[in-house]
């Protein structure tokens, strides 16, 4: 059996512009300058850069990175290919040491790719949950140190809100701050919500409110023991509490710790995996394939990454 990463796109570096170029250009070089689309050629000879074009109506040089997260990045093409698909791969995240002792980068390089390509799988636009009257869970939980047992310690931790489309299998998370409320929790979910959908959640008192909003809610009462209602199997938020599993081993296990200021990175993440795992027909592959269509447009500086 051959390994996925003796593609030629991950060791050569030609391979690898081709690769990504072919993805983000489907329709031939576009400039990231003005725009243009037909006068356009390859820069040519020995000192130019692998991947160079010009184009000669702003008469501006550029490449495929210029607009994307790989722009201003001094790591070859290939080696971001390697790192994309690692992460992508890895079910419960890849750690910045291990991408750092794996590629051979340091592990500062290591930590800022990691950010820029969970920048990337942050999903925007598309449906809203629930669209045509499907099953949508929503749950919330928490993540970090509480520093004790009190309400206030927990409150201080870190809190994730998520919705998990049934119908598609795509998952939403958001980082949450303040207390949970109807209003706060409402706010929270209702951009991402039709109100067609049929809400699942478990007996929080901030989801009945909130649950009046949409074509139907139901609840289980996890405190009395109920997590799927008798004699309708279809309610419940087993999927939700799946997903938060999911999430909470590699943050526990792989991240380890996780600032405030960069956890809707590691949401994207998660979610990411998620709504394009192997149970919808997305293999490794397909899956870096769909994060490369989503390195457009997501610039992310090293200061905002430390």
């Amino acid at each position: 059996m051959v390994s996925a990463l003796s593609a030629p796109h991950f060791h050569s570096e030609e391979a690898a512009y081709a690769y990504v170029e072919a993805r983000i250009w489907p329709q031939g070089p576009v400039c990231p300058h003005c725009g243009g689309v037909e006068r356009i050629s390859a820069m040519k000879g020995k000192s130019t850069r692998v991947g160079a074009y010009k184009c000669y109506q702003c008469r501006k040089p550029f490449t495929v990175k210029i607009g994307t997260i790989f722009e201003d990045s001094k790591v070859a093409m290939h080696i971001w290919l390697q790192a994309m698909y690692l992460i992508a791969g890895s079910k419960k995240g890849i750690s910045s040491n291990q991408l750092h002792r794996t590629l051979g980068v340091t592990l500062k390089t290591a930590w800022f790719m990691s950010h820029r390509i969970r920048e990337a799988m942050k999903v925007e636009g598309g449906d809203l949950f629930g669209t045509g009257g499907g099953f949508v869970e929503a749950d919330e939980t928490f993540i970090g140190h509480t520093g004790g047992t009190s309400r206030m310690a927990i409150h201080n931790m870190n809190k994730v809100v998520s919705l998990i489309d049934r119908n598609t299998g795509r998952a939403s998370s958001v980082v949450f701050t303040g207390f949970f409320s109807s209003a706060s929790i409402g706010a929270a979910i209702g951009p991402k919500l039709s109100q067609e959908a049929v809400l699942m959640t478990d007996e929080a008192n901030h989801y009945k409110d909130v649950g009046t909003r949409y074509a139907a809610h139901h609840s289980v009462n996890h405190v009395r023991g109920e997590y799927v209602r008798k004699g309708n199997a279809t309610i419940h938020s087993n999927t939700v509490e799946g997903f938060f599993s999911i999430f909470k081993r590699g943050m526990k296990g792989v991240y380890q710790h996780c600032g405030s200021q960069h956890l809707h990175r590691y949401l994207a993440e998660f979610d990411f995996r998620y709504s394009n795992r192997v149970a919808l027909g997305y293999n490794d592959a397909d899956r870096a394939d769909r994060l490369l269509a989503g390195v457009v447009g997501k610039r992310l500086t090293y200061a905002a990454t430390v």
